[in-house]
């Protein structure tokens, strides 16, 4: 039996509890005294006194980088404490740029990181999370990713789902009325598409997408996929030749034969938006997505299919994107623990962890709406019992750009099949015999 991830049983009860609002608005104006007829404004509300102390953020999540920035300025104005966040994702490589950061000097207070192999290069400065007041409210094996030794490094950042988001209008005006869940059903689903007239997926050229939750399919469909990537890594096993990998080869090409034509160009900005705009049926993302989408079609009605690699039904995938580190060398650790705690238990810091952020919170002690976090989040939740996990974190920091870049070839066409396998297990190995 495959391995599930099993806290998302618990998600779909924690988020269908209604969220509660903030409260009305103390604000009210005066009437001057002096003249009896005009109005002042009302007083501006108390801020915190400013203090000499500033705590940086260094994190990777593109989608919320306005939103992060926002938040950092309410606690300035709560705290009297400044936060500065410096964003790096989407096309850049954030492991490598952390690196050069702490290289260079600057000790950021925060970090992020997905815990597993991806955390024992950061040991040295991880800080024990285990006394902190948010800790019992975690789903349980959401903590699992940054544990080491019966103690909690991270504070997962949320919970996120992948599969295929659809356009549902564009599936009904071809004429598909149930949704694919098989790989046949997939494939008929795009010749329907195209017979349509419409584009069946919007591809995109990135390297964390095609190497980390492309293949990762393929690695969660594994019977232990934990034990397959340690065989892999030990030079026990190979991907060349595993009957898994080789049916996932099929749902590949199904995606990249009927993608766009300018799919080797495509970065993550544009799939999204050339999605969002209509120009594709499908396109696999996760629920990260829904902000920048009802930034271009509110609108839009979407669903979150599983992702198929045979005939039988496929599965979403669903994990831990990252965690909140808390960095021992910075200046500021003891703040930096105020400022996460802070983030999960004031009503303004989970008001923008659903509403803004748009996340899936990983702590039970915040309650959310459909409204807040979208319809894919919604539909992630819905099929959580079933979803397979994440696991490209268990590979050492290297080995899942080497994927990607394997991925990027194989879409370009510039290696076959079996050239495209051998370079997987060649990025395994020439980052494990360093």
């Amino acid at each position: 039996m495959k391995r599930r991830f099993a806290f998302l049983i618990a998600i779909v009860c924690i988020l269908i509890v209604a969220g509660c609002g903030n409260g009305g608005n103390n604000n009210s104006s005066a009437q001057s005294t002096n003249s009896g007829t005009s109005e002042t404004a009302a007083p501006a509300a108390s801020e915190a006194p400013k203090k000499d102390v500033t705590i940086k953020v260094f994190q990777f999540k593109v989608e919320i980088a306005e939103q992060i920035n926002a938040l950092a300025e309410e606690y300035e104005k709560e705290t009297g404490v400044k936060v500065e966040v410096e964003t790096h994702g989407g096309g850049e490589d954030y492991g490598a740029l952390l690196k050069a950061e702490i290289a260079s000097g600057s000790e950021p207070e925060i970090f992020n990181n997905g815990g597993f192999a991806a955390l024992v290069p950061y040991m040295d400065r991880a800080t024990d999370l285990s006394d902190q007041p948010w800790v019992s409210s975690l789903i349980p094996t959401s903590k699992i990713p940054t544990t080491v030794d019966g103690k909690l490094y991270g504070l997962p950042m949320n919970v996120e789902g992948y599969g295929l988001i659809y356009n549902k209008d564009l599936f009904a005006k071809a004429g598909i009325t149930e949704e694919p869940k098989t790989l046949p059903q997939l494939k008929d689903a795009a010749a329907k598409l195209k017979a349509a007239g419409i584009t069946p997926f919007e591809a995109t050229n990135e390297w964390w997408s095609l190497g980390i939750h492309m293949v990762n399919v393929a690695m969660a469909n594994q019977a232990d996929p934990a034990q397959y990537i340690e065989d892999l890594k030990a030079g026990k096993q190979t991907i060349k030749g595993n009957d898994i990998f080789k049916q996932w080869l099929d749902f590949v090409d199904v995606v990249f034969n009927n993608s766009q034509d300018n799919k080797v160009t495509t970065d993550y900005a544009t799939q999204v938006a050339d999605f969002a705009s209509g120009k594709a049926a499908m396109m696999m993302q996760g629920n990260w997505t829904q902000g920048d989408i009802d930034k271009i079609d509110p609108s839009l009605k979407l669903g979150l299919l599983p992702i198929p690699i045979s005939d039988k039904e496929g599965h979403i995938f669903v994990g831990v994107p990252n965690n909140w580190i808390v960095n021992s060398k910075s200046a500021h650790p003891e703040e930096a623990k105020a400022f996460l705690n802070w983030m999960v238990s004031s009503e303004t810091g989970k008001k923008y962890l659903t509403k803004d952020f748009k996340f899936i919170p990983a702590l039970s002690n915040i309650s959310t709406t459909a409204e807040d976090i979208g319809q894919v989040a919604v539909a992630v939740q819905e099929q959580s019992a079933t979803a397979l996990s994440w696991n490209w974190d268990r590979f050492p920091d290297g080995v899942t750009q080497g994927f990607g870049a394997a991925m990027q070839e194989y879409l370009g066409g510039q290696v076959n099949r079996d050239q495209l396998l051998e370079k997987l297990d060649k990025a395994i190995q020439d980052i494990v015999k360093q």
